[in-house]
């Protein structure tokens, strides 16, 4: 039997004779994953543009990025499911037309308000969107959307990067051409979403639904404290690289060029998007104990450049810290989730939401305030690294405790793959966890 099919939902949206097939819909919401998440990742090349034009510090910079990730998380924790309540159409529609304003008012920016203010729009529809868009996905098609819900964000976040410092740095008008060039997808998606089938009848409790629920099984305690040394590590070092990292490149090589930033995000996301590809049928633990020796080797490697000035390795440690990211997550996450029962599954998932998200926010803004009152930039991110590395190495030693049951838990798990990327990553926690929900 197929996994491909079609649902004779009523559309109580917009009546008309004409529906993209089941596939161009899919793909279309493929795409949305995408592009939002190349939002969220486009203005990462422009900060030096910004700091320049506006003379803001580095801990601005990273409070820009911060409040996109706690933007992220407010939309998760309380209209993440709501799309199970009212539809897949309306929440999508609703956060396409958040995204293209906020394209807007980056492309119209003067100031540190209005990016703040773009950031915080970007993030809640970007969070009330991957939920809606991952359960669509898996509507359709519940094999292909699996494998979707965990590459789409990470490669979303890769292109963004690097289409943006592309732009920025060999086109007219660096802080509004990109902008205006994503305003365009998304109204073009916007015409598409209109003109897709409804997957998903409504159902009571759109309001209950709005009540972030967090908890934590018994069952799950355990795999949980090694977990959350994981998931913390890579989110930091994805919070790193979305906001400081790309001032680092540029005092390390001695250069003013805007693509430099852009091409290190690139770099760390496509890598991990690649390791979730290759992994997604690996057992979780392994995958897990993989993801953390990645990271450390990967972070070392990094840090060793910076100190060196070397380029080629700044850029192979990162692809090698990419590989630990997807691995890492993806292995964290499927160790812990399938322990929990069905009705406990929704606290659980909050509160990884909650665990992920903070990381990649607040370690970044922590770092922007080291750098302007603590040793620099430079010294900051060394030890920005070193924690990242001591927390893998924590996971690590709790990876090599045998746990009563580790067996069974990773076959249960064996087959759902989970996605990294965030960077300005933050859809891929939604994306890949969001699948988990629907279980």
């Amino acid at each position: 039997m197929s996994s491909q099919s079609t649902f004779p939902v009523s559309d109580p949206f917009v009546r008309r004779s004409f529906r993209l097939p089941p596939t161009a819909a899919f793909y279309l919401q493929a795409s949305i994953v995408v592009a939002f998440l190349a939002a969220s990742s486009a203005p990462t090349p422009l900060y030096a543009v910004y700091q320049g034009e506006w003379g803001f510090s580095p801990i601005t910079t990273t409070l820009v990025f911060g409040i996109y990730a706690l933007a992220v998380l407010a939309a998760l924790l309380t209209v993440g499911s709501l799309s199970d309540h009212i539809g897949r159409r309306p929440v999508l529609l609703t956060a396409i037309g958040l995204q293209a304003v906020a394209m807007v008012v980056l492309t119209t920016a003067g100031g540190v308000p209005e990016l703040m203010l773009a950031r915080v729009v970007q993030g809640l529809s970007t969070g009330a969107a991957v939920g809606a868009v991952g359960a669509g996905m898996i509507d359709l098609d519940k094999a292909k959307g699996t494998i979707a819900n965990a590459v789409a964000p990470m490669t979303g976040t890769a292109t963004g990067a690097l289409v943006s410092g592309l732009l920025v740095q060999y086109l007219p008008a660096p802080t509004h051409l990109v902008y205006l060039v994503i305003l365009g997808v998304f109204l073009l998606q916007g015409v598409g979403v209109a003109l897709m089938r409804e997957t998903s009848s409504p159902k009571p409790g759109a309001l209950a639904s709005l009540r972030p629920r967090l908890g934590v099984p018994r069952a799950a305690r355990g795999p949980l404290l090694v977990a959350v040394p994981v998931l913390v590590a890579v989110w930091a070092l994805a919070g790193l690289y979305g906001s400081v990292v790309p001032a680092v490149l540029r005092t390390v090589l001695r250069s003013n060029s805007l693509l430099l930033g852009g091409l290190a995000l690139f770099a760390l996301a496509i890598s991990g998007a690649v390791t979730v590809l290759l992994l997604r049928d690996g057992a979780p633990r392994r995958v897990m104990l993989f993801g953390t020796v990645a990271l450390i080797v990967g972070v070392g490697v990094t840090l060793l450049s910076v100190d060196h000035d070397s380029a080629l390795g700044f850029f192979a440690g990162t692809v090698v810290a990419g590989a630990g990211f997807g691995g890492g997550f993806q292995g964290a996450i499927r160790t812990v989730v399938p322990l929990a029962a069905p009705h406990e599954r929704s606290g659980l998932l909050s509160t990884l939401y909650v665990v992920s998200y903070l990381a990649m926010g607040l370690p970044a803004v922590i770092g922007g305030f080291l750098v302007v009152h603590g040793g620099g930039l430079l010294p900051t991110t060394r030890e920005y690294g070193v924690a990242v590395m001591v927390l893998a190495a924590l996971a690590l030693l709790g990876l090599a405790v045998p746990r009563r049951g580790a067996t069974g838990t990773v076959v249960v798990a064996g087959n759902v793959p989970a996605s990294q990327a965030g960077s300005e990553a933050s859809g891929t926690a939604p994306a890949v966890l969001a699948e988990y929900a629907k279980r």
